[in-house]
């Protein structure tokens, strides 16, 4: 299993990455909180790595900090959770607001992030409510806040668009749903501002 890369970041987008590693590419998928944290291409940079094993492919997803990959392996063990969704989790809510929302039984809060209907809540809440005291000190010690905002991007929608297709958005949606983000805050806004209002547009 790869636990960890380290290489030169040659793509980086809000939901992936595509490392350099001695010559090989490797693709990693990120919540939106590892994006944030991101250094611009051309630079080196190590992710944690957690490994996903399907029958027909082998997928990474990568993450900024121990915090995040701990959190991510601690929704896979709730059911019907797997990894796209719980990307798509730590796209709406850092580490350290997951945790608090399982431990203080804030369906509400998790609600309120995109793909996450009542009852994935409240099974995301009763199933790991015992499993997160394990998790909540790192989380809490080491779940930062955003980070630096960067300049906006040439075709920021289509950029935008592509991010919620990725964490599994319809087309027709996803476009409905960047444009209002992109009229609230703005084309100047950073990508990641945008991609969380889209975000939370969603759960409405």
């Amino acid at each position: 299993m790869i636990a960890r890369l380290e290489g030169v970041l040659l793509e980086r987008s809000p939901t992936r990455v595509v490392l350099d590693v001695g010559g090989v590419g490797y693709e990693a998928f990120i919540p939106l909180s590892t994006f944030e944290r991101l250094p611009d291409e051309g630079k080196t940079v190590a992710l944690r790595i957690h490994t996903h094993v399907r029958e027909e492919a082998l997928q990474l997803y990568g993450f900024a900090t121990a915090a995040e990959r701990e959190a991510f392996g601690l929704l896979l063990h709730a059911s019907r959770v797997g990894p796209k969704l719980a990307q798509t989790i730590l796209s709406g809510m850092d580490s350290h607001g997951l945790v608090a929302a399982i431990r203080d039984g804030d369906v509400a809060s998790l609600r309120g992030v995109s793909g996450v209907g009542a009852k994935t809540a409240e099974r995301i809440v009763v199933e790991l409510r015992d499993r997160v005291e394990d998790l909540a000190p790192s989380a809490l010690a080491h779940a930062g806040g955003p980070g630096t905002a960067r300049e906006p991007e040439v075709g920021v929608r289509a950029e935008l668009i592509s991010a919620l297709q990725n964490l599994q958005t319809q087309r027709a949606k996803a476009e409905r749903v960047a444009d209002r983000a992109l009229a609230q805050l703005g084309e100047a806004a950073p990508i990641e501002a945008l991609l969380r209002a889209a975000l939370q547009s969603l759960g409405r």
